[in-house]
């Protein structure tokens, strides 16, 4: 799989940390650690760590591992790694498409785009989920037949503060605990995943985009979703932020309602990746709902 910009170049990215969780879930014993690992205590005392002071020396070898230019964020003295983790971009870095035709990336990150059929397999954090699993959620998932299914994955060295799509109104908020599932190698032969990441979503009801699901996706260990506690929104309007770990956000479209841009279909489609950016466009409202 490889990434492209919206130039269609190649972009490369450090995947050291994607090549060692796929090292870890692929044989026993990385099976055996990852299940100590994903203890509610350990994650806990993990968590503790990364908000302490003692967290702080990790920040300026990141910084230098993942050639983060730091001119782009508000500058300001760290207390802890995950305050790093979470820094603010200043504003004006990243250029908001508010037009209402507009359908814009939610956050910097790695977009692939599936058209949602009946028996689609989503892969997200290396872990396969029917739409229905997704959501634990049959009849909602119904609703997103024929529509198009949009995953945007943030790798550590994004933007982890994420924002609305749209203006419009929320409903609740639905968490779903995430698991690890087992150490027993046996078990790939009837369950060929070993894992269900934590994740949060809501239905949006869009100003121009019909009910827009919008899903955040934990990291199995210390990750942690952060959402704004809000009924209503604008376009552009933060939402959240991730806390440290790998992280990404899934969003669902009815039928016939945007039209996705060709560059990354056509990357979708070779099973590759397309770089974007925070409220940049990604695609546009088709015709046909335009005039409803």
């Amino acid at each position: 799989m490889k990434i492209y910009d919206r130039n269609g170049q190649e972009v490369i990215v450090d995947q050291g940390q994607n090549n060692l969780l796929k090292l870890l879930y692929s044989h026993f014993l990385g099976r055996c650690v990852l299940k100590v690992l994903t203890l509610p205590f350990i994650t806990h005392i993990g968590g503790m760590y990364m908000n302490s002071s003692f967290s702080k020396r990790k920040i300026q070898p990141f910084i230098h591992n993942n050639h983060i230019d730091m001119s782009q964020y508000v500058q300001k003295e760290y207390s802890s790694y995950n305050d790093f983790f979470t820094r603010h971009i200043i504003e004006g870095q990243r250029q908001i498409r508010l037009e209402e035709n507009i359908f814009i990336a939610p956050a910097d990150s790695k977009l692939t785009y599936y058209p949602i059929t009946e028996n689609i397999q989503l892969k997200i954090k290396d872990s396969l989920y029917s739409l229905e699993d997704l959501l634990q959620n049959v009849e909602l998932a119904k609703q997103y037949h024929g529509g198009i299914c949009l995953i945007f994955r943030l790798t550590v060295d994004d933007y982890h503060r994420y924002c609305f799509v749209d203006s419009g109104t929320k409903e609740k908020d639905c968490y779903i605990q995430g698991i690890f599932h087992t150490v027993n190698p046996i078990a790939n032969d009837y369950y060929p995943i070993y894992k269900r990441n934590s994740r949060s979503y809501s239905v949006l009801h869009t100003d121009h985009f019909n009910d827009v699901i919008y899903m955040e996706v934990g990291a199995m260990m210390v990750g942690k979703i952060v959402n704004h506690d809000l009924q209503s929104f604008q376009k552009g309007q933060e939402k959240g932020y991730f806390e440290f770990g790998g992280s990404t956000i899934v969003v669902l479209l009815k039928k016939d309602i945007i039209d996705v841009d060709e560059d990354i279909i056509r990357n979708s489609s070779h099973h590759d990746e397309t770089r974007v950016l925070m409220g940049e466009k990604i695609g546009i409202k088709k015709r046909k709902a335009m005039l409803k």
